[in-house]
């Protein structure tokens, strides 16, 4: 991933210091958030210059995580908060550019070597939990996660069905800690993964099987009901196919039902042609 005059700035000063750093995580928050700030109220906040500088801010920060050996996963939970709370204090953080943030994260994770679909889950944990203080929704945080998981696994040719039970596992996990509604949070992101697997080409039927999957397993970790969760994983998925095409839905309903992972799953809202 190319880095321009601000990632530079950012992958210079997390080099040295990230090596003697005693929290990783805050030393990334503070050096991303700073450089987002100066550079979007310089640049005026326009849609374009937020895009530009939070894929330019990530890839210096990912670059610098892989001159330093075991940080960088570290070092993209504290960009990808960086660039929440700096993008959130200049001008309004939207799902998009959530989706762009995480989507440079997965893309540069892999571009230093480092395992993207492992760091898939604390991205996303990372990236719906920094938003607790922002105007952003939930349900808007974790559709626009997922977006980002789905594109930049995408980029980087990770297989999309462990990217989906990865996303899941990350929202359910950052809404948690934000004391969030994880099960509201499991619905908008399998919305979010399907509506990003339709426009990269990708198959439907595997990414809502890995959300649905992904909302069991997580779920029976953390103490969720688990029927619960395949149902909004369900849900979620059918919700966004039926505004792809009747093709989409077939595939989509196919995989989202009867029993997964010893788990009755149901749909809670029928699709409606």
């Amino acid at each position: 991933m190319p880095v321009g005059t601000v990632g530079g700035k950012v992958r210079d000063a997390l080099v040295g210091t990230i090596k003697g750093a005693g929290d990783v995580v805050g030393t990334t928050v503070d050096v991303t958030r700073g450089a987002i700030v100066s550079t979007l109220k310089g640049a005026g906040a326009t849609a374009r210059a937020t895009t530009e500088t939070v894929a330019d801010v990530v890839a210096g920060a990912v670059e610098a995580a892989g001159s330093v050996a075991g940080s960088t996963g570290k070092v993209v939970k504290g960009t990808v908060i960086g660039v929440v709370q700096g993008v959130g204090e200049v001008t309004t953080l939207t799902a998009g550019v959530l989706s762009d943030t995480v989507r440079a994260a997965i893309k540069g994770t892999k571009d230093v070597g480092g395992d993207a679909a492992e760091a898939a889950s604390s991205t996303a944990q990372a990236a719906v939990a920094a938003t607790k203080d922002v105007a952003l929704s939930l349900q808007d945080a974790t559709f626009g996660v997922a977006q980002g998981m789905i594109a930049g696994a995408n980029d980087v040719g990770t297989d999309l069905g462990s990217t989906a039970r990865n996303a899941v596992r990350g929202s359910i996990k950052g809404a948690r800690e934000i004391n969030g509604d994880a099960i509201e949070a499991v619905r908008s992101t399998a919305r979010g993964l399907i509506k990003g697997t339709a426009e990269v080409g990708g198959d439907l039927g595997t990414v809502a099987k890995g959300a649905i999957v992904g909302a069991i397993q997580t779920a029976k970790e953390v103490g969720l009901d688990a029927g619960a969760a395949a149902s909004a994983a369900a849900t979620g998925a059918i919700e966004a196919a039926g505004d792809i095409g009747k093709s989409a839905v077939e595939t989509v309903t196919g995989v989202a039902s009867g029993t997964i992972e010893g788990v009755k799953v149901v749909a809670k809202t029928p699709f409606k042609a």
